[in-house]
Parts: structure tokens; C-alpha cells; sequence
């Protein structure tokens, strides 16, 4: 935990930027922690990788090992017929090239530097490039785990990111198998808000959410998961700040909650209104 001259100091600049006291959120009102992620942000025409990359970005991030993927994938594409096959070299060339150590809250940029992923930078780099091939696919978010579910051939093929092996499910019945530990039980209470999206098993407990998120929306549960971080060692500002950006790319309940929630407790822990 931060000492508590850090979380005054944080709190004390937020106070003065104003920036929880819009409604609705604005962009102009964001604090951004690094010039390369203002910039992506005030781009005209920002995607889903330069938002994915805008979580913790720093100067000269490199590119090459997802250059060196694509480059590897577009020759294998321009030449494979079958997209079962292609399917199947994407999930494990991404494992090769990136997914390389599983590490609850590994950012997309963690996964390019260093090989570190989780559920939703896994299940980023896969969307990605199954939308650079034209696969129908959806990525799912549920309340403790993101998968991806791509339909072929009039079948459900699931992309498990955080199993390397194992993690392409093929065969109906373990689809069907894997699908119904994820969905939404009658009466089941809701996730915690800062129940961060990660894990590499099934989770069993209940759950309340299954849903289909497209890419700027799962780059707004990076940013989600990044705020669980900040609002766990009561950094409520920083919270409150990319729980604000998360919002913008993904307006759901859970997002607007722990915002709602970190707001509350930087008030009753440290004193500080962040909405004024």
C-alpha cells in the first residue's frame, strides 16, 4: 500500500483537473498518464490496437512481435484453404509469438514486451487477428472471465486465451460443456465491482453476466481491470480515472459502479469530493 502523502498528492491534482464532475463523461476532462496515451486517445481515428496499447503506454513500445505474427499469419492465410486449419495456427502461433506466461492483469502492452497476459489481453490479440481474417466471432465477457466463441462451418468453436493447450474446443460436447459453466444462474447475486476479469480455469461460482462485447469495448475492460488495481491499494483518483476512460469505450453497469464506488470512498477514506 502507498503511503498516504502518495494518495494526497494523487487525489490533491485530480481535485484541481475537475475531471469526475461531468456528466455525461467527457474526453476533454480525462487525465492521461503518458503522452503516447493522449495521443492515441485525441487520434481521429484511434482502433482497437492503439486503444489496447494506451493501458500503461510508454515511449518506443515496440512492435516486432506482433509485426513478425501478422507477417508469419498473412503468408499461412494467403496460402491456407481450409479456415479450420488457419484457425487452429492462429491460436497456437499467437501462443508462440505473445502468450507466453499467464499473469493475472497483464496489460496488452506487458503481452508485447514481455510475453505477460491474461483473459482480456489473450482474448485481445485473438480478436484482433481473427478480424484481420474475416472470422465471425464474438468475444464474450462474463463476470469473472473473457473468452472468445467463433462460428465455422455452422459449429461453435471455443478460444480459451489462458489454456495454450486445450485451449481451442473443438468437439460439441465439450463446447457445450465449457458454455454452460458460464451462464447466468436464476437468482445468482452480482459480481463484485472490483472483481477483476482473469484466471485460467472455469470459474464455478455463479454467474450474472454473458455477454458480447466487440474490441473498443473489451479495451474498455482493460481499462476496468486496470482501475480493480488502483481501487484495491485505494489509489481511488487513479481508479476513478481510467474506470472514466473505460466508460467512454464501454458504458456498462459494472464500470459505472466501482466508478460510482471509488468516488464514494475517496470521500469517506481521505476526504476528498472527486465530483466537484
Amino acid at each position: 500500500m502507498k503511503r498516504f502523502g502518495l494518495f494526497v498528492g494523487i487525489f490533491i491534482s485530480i481535485f484541481r483537473l475537475g475531471i469526475a464532475q461531468q456528466k455525461p463523461l467527457q474526453q476533454d476532462y480525462l487525465f492521461f498518464g503518458s503522452e503516447i496515451e493522449k495521443e492515441i486517445w485525441n487520434s481521429e481515428q484511434k482502433n482497437p490496437y492503439q486503444l489496447f496499447k494506451a493501458v500503461n503506454a510508454l515511449p518506443d513500445l515496440p512492435d516486432e512481435k506482433w509485426d513478425i505474427l501478422v507477417k508469419e499469419l498473412d503468408q499461412k492465410a494467403g496460402k491456407e484453404k481450409d479456415q479450420l486449419s488457419l484457425l487452429r495456427t492462429i491460436f497456437q502461433k499467437t501462443h508462440q509469438r505473445l502468450l507466453r506466461k499467464y499473469e493475472q492483469h497483464s496489460s496488452f502492452n506487458a503481452m508485447l514486451s514481455e510475453g505477460k497476459f491474461d483473459c482480456v489481453s489473450g482474448s485481445a490479440a485473438l480478436g484482433l487477428l481473427l478480424d484481420r481474417y474475416g472470422y465471425d466471432f464474438d468475444v464474450v465477457e462474463t463476470d469473472y472471465h473473457v473468452f472468445i466463441q467463433v462460428r465455422l462451418d455452422e459449429k461453435t468453436i471455443i478460444l480459451e486465451s489462458t489454456l495454450p493447450v486445450g485451449g481451442m474446443i473443438t468437439l460439441p460436447s465439450e463446447v457445450d460443456k465449457y458454455l454452460s459453466a458460464y451462464l447466468p444462474q436464476k437468482d445468482a447475486k452480482a459480481t463484485s465491482f472490483n472483481q477483476r476479469l482473469a484466471g485460467q480455469a472455469i470459474d464455478i461460482r455463479e454467474g450474472t453476466i454473458f455477454r458480447k462485447v466487440n474490441l473498443t469495448e473489451l479495451a474498455g475492460l482493460q481499462y476496468y481491470n486496470d482501475a480493480i488495481v488502483h481501487f484495491n491499494t485505494q489509489q481511488y483518483g487513479q481508479a476513478v480515472q481510467q474506470l472514466s476512460k473505460a466508460y467512454l469505450l464501454y458504458p456498462s453497469d459494472r464500470i459505472e459502479g466501482l466508478r460510482e464506488l471509488s468516488i464514494d470512498l475517496a470521500y469517506k477514506t481521505f476526504g476528498y469530493d472527486l465530483r466537484k
